[in-house]
Formats: C-alpha cells, sequence, structure tokens
C-alpha cells in the first residue's frame, strides 16, 4: 500500500507516503517515510504553493487548485527524490458530520476468535446508513465484552456478547468528488479523502487529553472546524464558514487597503487583546490604489486590534454555540486546544478562553522526525497529522483502495507524466 515509487537505497522494511493539504489559501504536500518498527515518520520532502481555487474549504475553480496541488507535489517530489503515485488529501468542510455506530453480536460464552470479529465487523458495517452522503472514515474502535467498555484486543476472552463502537465520518458527496477529481486531473491517485479534524487531532492532541475530553478547534482561512473527543475518540464535528481570511478582509475593508497589506498587518501588528500602548503606537497603512497622488492612513494600533476583535467575537460566538449543540458541557469539558493558521494571531489563547469560559491551549503538530521549521507552525497540523493518519493505517470499513490517476493526462496538464509522454512520442 505504498503511495510513493521509492527511490533506491530505502531500505525493504520501510514505505513511502504522500499527503497532500488542499486548503483555501494554500496547498501544502509532504512526503514521509514509515519503518516497520512503530517509529516517527520521518519527513524526507515537502512542498508548498499559494491557491486561488479553493473557497470556505471547497473547491471553486479546478483549473487554479490543480495548479497548486502539481506545483505543490512536484516541489515535495524533487526534495524527496521520489515520484508520488496516490495520496492522502484532507477536505475540511462540506457538511462534515460525526456519529458513534454501536453494534453488538451473541457469541454464546465461547473464546472470541477471529471470525467473531470479522462477524461483528460485518455486522457494523451493515449498521451503517449514510443515505445521499459520502463516507470518509468508518473506523473501529473500542470492544465491549458483556458489558465492559474500552478493551482494545478482545481475541481470546470468553464472553457471551460482544460489541464494538465504529467512529463515523460523512460528508456531503458533490464536494468529495470535485476533490478526488482535481486531484486525479493532477495526475495522482488518491487513496484515502480525509477529514482535516480527523488528521490535525492526530498532530496535535493527546491520548489522555482525548480520552478525558476535549474540543480542538481548527481555524483556517476560509473554515474554522470544531471536533469534540471524549471516551478516546472523535464524538461530534462542526464546521464554520468563518476563518483568519475574514480577519484579513475586515481590515482591507476598515481601512481600505489592498488584502496582500492587509494580511501582512495583520500578521505584524495584529493580536486579540489590547494593551495600554497600543493606543500610542502609530501604524503606517498603504492606501489600495497605486496612483502616486493616493495616500495611506496612520491609525493608533488599537484600531487594528479592535477590528480583529470584532471579527473574533464573532468566530468564538459561533464555536461557543457549536460546543453547546454538541454536548461539551459539565466538568469534563474544560479543555480547547487552537490550531490552524488563525491560532498563531497573537494572545488569541487568551481572548478565547475569556469569551469560551475554558481552559485554551495553543497546539503545533507534532509526532513527525524531520519537520521543516517552515511547516512546523499551526498552519500545517493537518498537513502533519495526515502523514501520521498514513502511518497508522487504521482499519476502515467502508473504503477500500486508492482511486487511481486518469490514465490520460490533460493537455497540457504536466508533471513528469506529460514529459515522459513527450519523450515516447519523439522516439
Amino acid at each position: 500500500m505504498s503511495a510513493a515509487k521509492v527511490s533506491r537505497g530505502v531500505g525493504r522494511s520501510e514505505r513511502t507516503i504522500a499527503v497532500l493539504d488542499v486548503g483555501t489559501s494554500k496547498v501544502a504536500a509532504l512526503i514521509a517515510m514509515i519503518g516497520s518498527e512503530g517509529n516517527e515518520p520521518r519527513v524526507i520532502g515537502t512542498g508548498q504553493r499559494a491557491c486561488q481555487g479553493v473557497r470556505r474549504g471547497l473547491v471553486a475553480d479546478m483549473e487554479k487548485t490543480e495548479s497548486a496541488i502539481r506545483a505543490a507535489m512536484d516541489q515535495a517530489e524533487r526534495s524527496a527524490g521520489v515520484t508520488a503515485d496516490a495520496v492522502y488529501v484532507n477536505i475540511s468542510a462540506g457538511g462534515l458530520d460525526s456519529e458513534v455506530v454501536t453494534v453488538e453480536i451473541d457469541i454464546s460464552g465461547h473464546a472470541i476468535t477471529k471470525i467473531d470479529i470479522d462477524t461483528l465487523l460485518a455486522a457494523g458495517r451493515a449498521r451503517i446508513d449514510p443515505g445521499t452522503r459520502a463516507v470518509l472514515h468508518a473506523q473501529p474502535a473500542l470492544y465491549t465484552i458483556d458489558g465492559l467498555t474500552g478493551v482494545a484486543n478482545p481475541f481470546g476472552f470468553h464472553a457471551d456478547r460482544l460489541g464494538v463502537d465504529i467512529h463515523v465520518v460523512t460528508a456531503e458527496t458533490p464536494p468529495i468528488r470535485n476533490l478526488d477529481l482535481v486531484v486525479r486531473t493532477a495526475h495522482l491517485g488518491v487513496h484515502t479523502i480525509v477529514a482535516a479534524p480527523v488528521a490535525s487531532s492526530l498532530a496535535c492532541l493527546a491520548r489522555e487529553e482525548r480520552e478525558l475530553g476535549v474540543a480542538l478547534v481548527e481555524i483556517g482561512a476560509g473554515v474554522t472546524n470544531v471536533a469534540v473527543h471524549a471516551g478516546g475518540q472523535l464524538v461530534g464535528l462542526a464546521s464554520i464558514a468563518m476563518g483568519a481570511g475574514d480577519i484579513t478582509n475586515d481590515i482591507a475593508s476598515a481601512f481600505a487597503t489592498k488584502r496582500s497589506h492587509a494580511e501582512r498587518l495583520k500578521t505584524l501588528h495584529g493580536a486579540a487583546i489590547t494593551v495600554q500602548k497600543d493606543n500610542h503606537e502609530v501604524i503606517e497603512i498603504p492606501p489600495v490604489s497605486d496612483d502616486e497622488g493616493a495616500e495611506g492612513q496612520r491609525v493608533p494600533k488599537a484600531q487594528i486590534v479592535g477590528v480583529i476583535r470584532h471579527r473574533l467575537d464573532m468566530l468564538f460566538g459561533e464555536v461557543a454555540k457549536s460546543l453547546i449543540a454538541m454536548g461539551f458541557t459539565g466538568p469534563q469539558a474544560r479543555q480547547v486546544v487552537l490550531t490552524g493558521g488563525g491560532a498563531e494571531l497573537k494572545a488569541i489563547a487568551d481572548f478565547a478562553q475569556g469569551v469560551l469560559g475554558r481552559n485554551v491551549r495553543i497546539a503545533r503538530p507534532r509526532g513527525l522526525t524531520g519537520l521543516p521549521d517552515a511547516q512546523s507552525s499551526c498552519a500545517f497540523a493537518t498537513l502533519a497529522g495526515l502523514a501520521l493518519f498514513a502511518a497508522e493505517d487504521v482499519p476502515d470499513l467502508w473504503n477500500k483502495g486508492p482511486t487511481p490517476a486518469p490514465s490520460n493526462p490533460r493537455s497540457g496538464g504536466g508533471r513528469w507524466l506529460n514529459m515522459f509522454d513527450r519523450l515516447k512520442s519523439s522516439i
């Protein structure tokens, strides 16, 4: 199940995986080696390109998205020295939803065998009814033996009844098909489409956090995803059509400047909390026009922070509603973790803690060896999580095998396959 062709010199006990994070503002690619000893995935190549073809986490322009995917993966392939065949790719929108399906069978007191477990999992798959939606994940979680919950491996136990919880994540079908199509048009097979919160949770949350109860809030450029964990598994998902890009747009609109200038203002001078000196520190804001006579503005930094806080009030107000709707309340619902590019805003954890009334920390991706500094920030949590998802190779009851890339590349579609075809035709 290798996701890339391995170059000479790679040990036989290792396999190569390629992952692709298709986001609203960027496309990022990563290639890693996974050993048979259970070591951390070792990053051997990364790539990144700005993307103008995705809106609110959904593909809106096939050509622009395809171009960004090809460029990011080409950069990662050249860095790694291998060629990717199929990728694990994320989706961060499209009506993501999560539920836990519980199924139980009678085994009449004998020792549990592989046949019993296979029978149970087959019954569980039959219980999944996505309707018109697409199933992204259907992963067996913990088993139950005669009412005793939390059993990781029931093989060999004696019991009358055997049960299992199956974690099911679904999405609307058209966005999934569009994402699959644009990746395959870029001449890559699709191994698995992974819900972004599932991936980022692997990179940012400790196992004990997931067991005790935690909510992961991933603030992307166009979408904010909220994932609630309890008992070691994902139990609720919510997507909010708002993100860090909205803060940039608010600054651009409020001070009549370009988005590129607004993004720089947010990065260099933005914060979620105002301090006293912000009222006296003056920031130069370039004009939206390039005319020689156009003049910029000089405003106190506190005004910029005020615009940011207004948007954050709206965003975390929606986050709070989502947490309540998913039942994240009570004494075991006190921990919130922020990640995503929007989590890099100065003092955002303190702001969120005040609005949500819970403990809040910032999480950066972990669990990979050799991850470059440029891809170690919150903005790359999903990318790292995709590699960890591929390394875990969790059994899935619904999805089987990769979707191949098209056999005939599009005219001008590029990447190394086009070059090879041109060389053949010239011989």
